[in-house]
């Protein structure tokens, strides 16, 4: 049977390249206008926002400065994510630089044995985070032309992320127990000289002299960026291929049902599909679309959260030379996307970060909120978000009932073997 569904597998895969590859002959000037316009993103994008991170993270390894903050920050990452301390590395990277620079890093720590595989699944379900540059620079200003949405951006994103990462505690408890855990030296004497030692021993180890690491550092930082810009012009111009062929317009019949049982424009379906396989044109899509400002904006922070197939490509991509699984980093994109989307809907109501917005297009200007002082505005109306609100509640019931089935089959498990 498993041989069976893996050359089914195989036989659609190659179906479907085939039938791109004859759709891209067919609209040849179509492919090459959306492969420049994936380069350009890339290059005046990507490349150079990236780039220094990249060298400054091999560095940080190299230097064994990122198993010295792994020590220090065990007692918080631990209890908090049931992540090593290094995990810590991971998140921070992943909020400067954004996509996919934790995927990188956590690869990184599993190849170097600093954190088990249930582990590396954790680590990458919460980590995976927007840099707060694009948030507020790309999206806030330069796609909706309003600096103040990006607090609204950022906070939804980065509280639904830790809400993830908080869910995600339990994940694997049960096939953890039979994996050797990982060698911790937080709680061994005198915290910051056992960091001291650990980024002694680490850069020893190593044993790379710094010309050599820094060469190293630029070289294996290009090739990985030549591969995330292979994939977001790929991904470009399979999207403006599926739209040419119709592809698109047929995907969106059913969301056009779902959209209009949550109240929402319509006009917003094409964008949400755009972003279902990349981030930066589905976002600039969705700003431009003639819909309200409060429905653009929970549906640009869902896309966000989600990151787009493309990220998710380059994520596999990273993780090819590891045994960390992408199905639970899926769960977890779909799980944030719900969270941001909805709570981004739900704080723009009660005026989270849009009490100065600059620019409301004339057909939100009766939904944003007010500046005056009006209780009205405080009582949500149930016919506009009471279908966000559902949706937000249950995403919390959802991580409650995660939370409780997998604390009772630990519970369970435990009970009979001991």
């Amino acid at each position: 049977m498993p041989n069976r569904r893996k050359h089914l597998s195989i036989v659609v895969l190659a179906c479907l390249a085939i039938l791109f590859t004859i759709a891209l002959v067919v609209y040849p000037e179509q492919g090459m206008d959306a492969a420049i316009a994936g380069l350009k993103v890339f290059w005046d994008v990507v490349f150079p926002s990236l780039l220094p991170f990249f060298i400054l993270s091999e560095l940080l390894l190299g230097l064994g400065i990122v198993n010295a903050f792994g020590v220090i920050l065990e007692p918080l990452m631990r209890p908090l994510f049931s992540v090593p301390g290094v995990g810590a590395f991971a998140l921070s990277m992943g909020l400067a630089a954004g996509y996919p620079m934790d995927a990188v890093i956590t690869a990184k720590f599993r190849q170097g044995g600093l954190c088990t595989r249930i582990e590396g699944e954790r680590l990458l379900a919460f980590t995976n985070t927007a840099d707060p540059l694009f948030m507020f620079g790309a999206v806030a200003v330069g796609m909706f032309k309003s600096p103040q949405l990006g607090i609204l951006l950022a906070i939804a994103h980065y509280i639904s992320s830790l809400i993830v990462g908080v869910t995600f505690k339990l994940y694997g408890r049960k096939e953890e127990r039979f994996i050797k855990p990982m060698r911790s030296q937080a709680h061994q004497g005198k915290l910051f000289l056992r960091a001291y030692r650990a980024m002694i021993q680490a850069h020893i180890e190593d044993a790379r002299p710094f010309g050599k690491l820094l060469g190293d550092a630029v070289n294996d930082s290009i090739r990985t960026l030549l591969m995330i810009g292979g994939f977001i012009i790929f991904f470009s111009v399979f999207l403006r291929v599926l739209t040419q062929v119709g592809v698109v317009a047929l995907v969106a019949i059913p969301l056009t049902f779902l959209f209009e049982a949550l109240h929402m424009s319509i006009h917003l379906v094409p964008p949400f599909i755009a972003g279902l396989l990349e981030i930066d044109i589905g976002s600039a899509a969705t700003a431009a679309a003639n819909a309200p400002l409060i429905e653009k904006v929970s549906i640009a922070s869902a896309i966000i959260a989600w990151s787009g197939l493309s990220v998710h490509a380059q994520v596999a991509s990273v993780l090819t030379n590891t045994d960390i699984r992408m199905r639970p980093y899926f769960i977890a994109r779909i799980y944030h996307a719900l969270l941001a989307g909805s709570m981004t809907y739900i704080l723009f109501r009660f005026g989270i970060g849009t009490k100065a917005v600059t620019y409301i297009p004339k057909v939100v200007t009766t939904i944003a909120p007010s500046t005056s002082f009006d209780l009205s505005h405080w009582f949500l109306s149930i016919s506009e978000v009471g279908a966000w609100v559902a949706l937000l509640l249950g995403c919390m019931l959802l991580s409650l009932a995660i939370y409780i089935v997998m604390r009772l089959k630990i519970t369970a498990w435990y009970s009979k073997t001991t």
